[in-house]
């Protein structure tokens, strides 16, 4: 094992990959235009995507505090998953069945979208559509993994969409009993594919400023427009769309709308042949497994293992994390987990390490908000699903500034108001107790044989 520190921060491994970008130039002043999108992360970028490939014509401004990609988009664990960000009995509750199936439908099909886009639009992201595989290794992960199969039917998905699987069927997990398998996912390369699609709306004509933060979001007043405001001057546009996931904490009137939850990553390097021969990971399918606290995993394309999962999983008061840094405690828990579940890969060091943001509403549902009367819209909350999701989000704003009615502006998650937070010390203290007492429940499950009590009580903590 490497005795010397693992590279830590610096945004992510995947930025050690492509290089850490110059920031491009600030706002020059103040601007007038048609959309003006806040964040440079997925969802902003592929927002202005699709609204510029659909009307030409808008001037389109986009607002970036770094560089495109800095927070989550060029963080996350390159999952490109058409998992429903949130549960199904919430968007049902309000929307019925039919419009939760037609959700889960909608981000099935962006899986491939993003595949497809991206190849379009020329961006080499080492995207694979190899799908999924969830693992469980005790008596309780498996109970639960079967359940969670068996209700996903009553759902509207068939043995197409997801299906049980023998252990080891396509990776050999350590004390696996069982595994469920769903095509409706891909492999990425995250920080190639949010640079390609900031380059691919440059090339379309969108004006996108960095090292630009917006210190203020205001809404249509008598005859103003809605209005960004930064240091270098406000942008005034009768749509202003706020596309800031984690990061939104920072806007005055936001602290308390999405946590900023941390998650934590390390990679490894390369594995060589006989580890990957013992593995038996021999495609591109991405790694989840039934654990409560719970991790997630990718093969790269140059043959490391990237593995992720929760560590501080938040900061008092909403703070944010400064540029990528992780506890070394954090990346030792990451280390025994990896060396766990694969231990052929025990001796392979581990290359980088750092932490992101995503955004959680108090609901765990993910939103999607065009306001008519103020002119500021918004999306995200998507609790860790949101490289899929907000390629959705973009196509679902798009229709919504452009007004016109689809398939996707009466999905169950368009208009959803959540409610919010609660204030200090109360949040952070029932974030502490509720990933205690995930961690306490997975330890007891391990001989426990059925999912612990203090499990549910979690849940009921955190309100899923």
């Amino acid at each position: 094992m490497r005795t010397t520190t693992p590279a830590n921060g610096s945004v992510s491994h995947w930025f050690s990959e492509t290089g850490l970008p110059a920031p491009g130039p600030p706002l020059p002043g103040g601007r007038d235009a048609d959309v003006c999108v806040v964040g440079a992360g997925y969802t902003g970028l592929w927002t202005a995507y699709y609204l510029k490939r659909a009307r030409p014509e808008l001037r389109i401004v986009v607002l970036e505090k770094e560089f495109a990609g800095y927070g989550a988009s060029g963080r996350n664990g390159g999952w490109v998953v058409g998992e429903l960000p949130g549960t199904r009995a919430a968007f049902a509750r309000t929307h019925g069945r039919e419009a939760v199936v037609r959700f889960q439908h909608a981000l099935h099909a962006s899986v491939t979208e993003v595949v497809t886009e991206a190849a379009k639009a020329g961006i080499d992201a080492d995207l694979v559509h190899g799908g999924q595989v969830t693992v469980a290794r005790n008596a309780a992960q498996l109970a639960r993994l079967r359940a969670d199969v068996e209700a996903s039917r009553s759902w509207g998905l068939t043995e197409d969409d997801l299906r049980l699987t023998e252990p080891g069927e396509h990776i050999a997990v350590a004390g696996g009993l069982g595994a469920a398998f769903t095509p409706h996912c891909a492999r990425v390369q995250p920080a190639r594919l949010v640079r390609g699609l900031a380059a691919a709306v440059r090339a379309l004509g969108v004006e996108v400023y960095e090292r630009t933060p917006v210190t203020d979001l205001l809404p249509r007043a008598g005859a103003a427009e809605a209005r960004a405001v930064t240091p270098h001057g406000t942008v005034s546009a009768p749509w202003v769309i706020r596309c800031t996931e984690g990061f939104t904490a920072a806007f005055p009137g936001s602290h308390r709308d999405w946590l900023p939850m941390n998650s934590s990553m390390i990679v490894t390097e390369p594995l060589p042949d006989d580890a990957w021969a013992d593995i038996g990971w021999r495609g591109a399918e991405l790694l989840g497994d039934m654990a409560h606290y719970y991790m997630y995993a990718q093969r790269t394309a140059d043959g490391r293992i990237a593995f992720g999962g929760r560590g501080r999983p938040y900061r008092f008061g909403s703070r944010l994390d400064d540029g990528g840094r992780t506890p070394q405690w954090t990346v030792d828990v990451l280390r025994r987990m990896l060396a766990d579940m694969f231990p052929a890969a025990r001796g392979v060091p581990v290359a980088h390490a750092w932490s992101g943001v995503l955004g959680v509403p108090r609901d765990w549902c993910a939103t999607a908000v065009l306001d008519e009367g103020t002119g500021l819209g918004y999306a995200g909350g998507y609790t860790g699903h949101g490289v899929a999701t907000a390629n959705l989000a973009g196509r679902t704003l798009r229709d919504l500034v452009l007004g016109e009615a689809t398939d996707l502006t009466t999905l169950p998650w368009v208009g959803r108001r959540v409610r919010r937070w609660e204030p200090e010390p109360l949040r952070w203290l029932g974030v502490q107790l509720m990933y205690g007492l995930y961690r306490r429940a997975d330890a007891r499950e391990e001989t426990l044989g059925r999912t612990s009590k203090l499990a549910r009580l979690a849940d009921a903590v955190s309100g899923r």
